[in-house]
């Protein structure tokens, strides 16, 4: 495939935006709708950010890292940009379509490209209903909140929560309790891909909930529907020698 047209976004540090202009000077930027691929200079948030920019154009996009964390990100460097695009290695990723209906019976729909997060929105915990595919799997889930996270996303919140990192052909998704208080022992579960998740608020008027789906969050919900939207595909580009497989192995690795 053709990535010879290339379009530059970056984020908005002094970093990212001097890192953008020297690409210019080397490389032609033509626009997004013109372009084979889409270069990010920034960190992983800003690729999330990009990921959901860009869907529409199903352009696939080749990560530059300028930011803090760069998981997502290939080295930076002015050399050689074409072959290393030609070269890239490509991954493919499964967002998930999120449906949360608020206390006033409004109905709320996002994507998330890592994870969707319930949260407890004061001092009770959240007390929550697990379903899975129409059964009930946990009746009551007392807790600072639950996340469902992509093979994609297993690296980021749902790690820091004490998930499992999936590999992303692996067609599973992550269920992670964030700091359970009843049952103790449960550490959450993995789930097929084709999973209808739906998360039931329990006692919503003495114990709120909201949730965010990557960026985006919903206040005081009583319902939230989760599934992976295997209709929908976004494209990342790695170097051969640091393709996200070999990072989600080495990651699990680190001390």
């Amino acid at each position: 495939m053709a990535r010879d047209k290339m379009t530059f976004m970056a984020s908005e540090t002094p970093q990212a935006n001097a890192a953008m202009q020297d690409l210019r000077q080397h490389y032609h930027d033509v626009g997004p709708e013109q372009a084979d691929v889409v270069i990010a200079l920034g960190g992983d948030g800003f690729m999330l950010s990009v990921l959901h920019e860009t869907r529409h154009l199903a352009l696939p996009i080749y990560g530059m890292n300028q930011g803090t964390v760069g998981f997502l990100m290939n080295s930076f460097t002015l050399d050689d940009l074409p072959h290393r695009l030609q070269a890239a290695q490509r991954a493919v990723v499964h967002p998930l379509t999120m449906t949360a209906l608020d206390a006033a019976g409004a109905e709320h729909q996002a994507i998330a490209i890592n994870e969707v997060s319930v949260f407890r929105e004061t001092r009770q915990a959240a007390k929550i209903r697990i379903a899975i595919d129409g059964q009930v799997r946990l009746d009551e889930l007392v807790c600072d909140g639950v996340l469902i996270a992509t093979p994609a996303g297993s690296t980021a919140y749902n790690l820091s929560a004490h998930g499992p990192i999936i590999p992303l052909e692996a067609n599973i998704l992550g269920l992670t309790p964030i700091s359970a208080f009843r049952p103790r022992r449960w550490r959450g579960a993995l789930l097929p891909a084709s999973a209808q998740v739906r998360f039931d608020v329990l006692e919503p008027d003495k114990r709120p909930v909201s949730v965010v789906a990557d960026n985006q969050e919903i206040r005081t919900v009583v319902r939230i529907d989760v599934a992976e939207d295997r209709g929908s595909e976004l494209h990342l580009l790695f170097d051969p020698e640091h393709n996200l497989e070999e990072r989600i192995l080495n990651e699990q690795f680190i001390p």
